[in-house]
C-alpha cells in the first residue's frame, strides 16, 4: 500500500479506462461523474475520507464512470489483483467493503428519488444537506467550526440535473430563507434544520461506518 495526493482537477479514474489500483480516500473531496458525447456531464455522488474508488473495475473490467477530485485529496492505493486474496484471508475486510458497496446502492437510490420526484428547491436542499450530513459524520466539517462545502454553482447544476440558471434561482430562494450561504470558495450551510425540513430527509439510521 502506498499513498497518492493529488491536487483539484486531477482525473483520479477515467470511464473506459483499466486501472490496476484501488483507493481508499483518507482525505479532501471528489465526485464521480459521467458524460455524454455532446459533453452535458452528470454527478452522480460525491466522495468523503473511507469511501473506495475504483472497485467498479473489478467487476466490468474496465470503469464506468470517471472520478475527479474536488479538493486536494489523499489517497491510500491497493493494488487491484490482491482484492481476492482480502475476501479469501481477510473476511472482516471483505465485509467492510461490502458494507461500503451496499452505502453507495442507498445513496444512490436516493439520489434517484430526489431526480426523478423532488422540486428544484427540495432537490437542491437534499443535495446540500445530504453532503454536510456526510461530511459531519467523516469529520470533515464540524457543527461548531467551519461549516462549508466545497462546491460551485455548476457542480450542483451537474449533480441536480438543472440548468445553471435555475440552479442558481433556486439556490438565492434557499440564501434568501437563511439556510445557506453562497461563497467564492462554496457554499456555507446556516440553517442545517431548515435544510432538512425543506428536503423532506434524514439521515437513514445505520451501522457504525468501516473505515479501510
Amino acid at each position: 500500500m502506498a499513498e497518492l495526493v493529488v491536487d483539484p482537477g486531477t482525473s483520479v479514474v477515467v470511464e473506459g479506462e483499466r486501472h490496476p489500483q484501488l483507493y481508499t480516500v483518507l482525505s479532501g473531496w471528489g465526485f464521480r461523474y459521467k458524460i455524454l458525447e455532446d459533453g452535458r456531464r452528470q454527478i452522480l455522488n460525491y466522495l468523503l475520507p473511507g469511501d473506495l474508488i475504483g472497485l467498479q473495475g473489478n467487476i466490468m473490467l474496465e470503469m464506468q464512470h470517471s472520478v475527479e477530485a474536488l479538493t486536494k485529496m489523499t489517497l491510500c492505493v491497493f493494488e487491484r489483483e490482491r482484492l481476492m486474496t482480502l475476501y479469501q484471508n481477510h473476511p472482516t475486510l471483505a465485509y467492510d467493503i461490502t458494507w461500503l458497496a451496499a452505502r453507495e446502492e442507498s445513496m444512490l437510490d436516493e439520489h434517484l428519488l430526489s431526480v426523478g420526484r423532488r422540486s428544484a428547491m427540495e432537490r437542491a436542499a437534499y443535495l446540500l444537506v445530504f453532503l454536510y450530513s456526510r461530511a459531519v459524520s467523516s469529520g470533515m466539517i464540524t457543527r461548531a467550526g467551519n461549516q462549508t462545502l466545497p462546491l460551485t454553482q455548476q457542480h450542483v447544476a451537474d449533480t441536480l440535473g438543472l440548468s445553471l440558471v435555475h440552479t442558481n434561482k433556486t439556490l438565492r430562494k434557499l440564501a434568501d430563507s437563511g439556510l445557506i450561504r453562497w461563497l467564492d470558495r462554496g457554499c456555507e450551510i446556516m440553517d442545517a434544520s431548515g435544510l432538512y425540513q425543506a428536503a423532506q430527509w434524514r439521515p437513514p439510521a445505520e451501522s457504525k461506518r468501516p473505515f479501510i
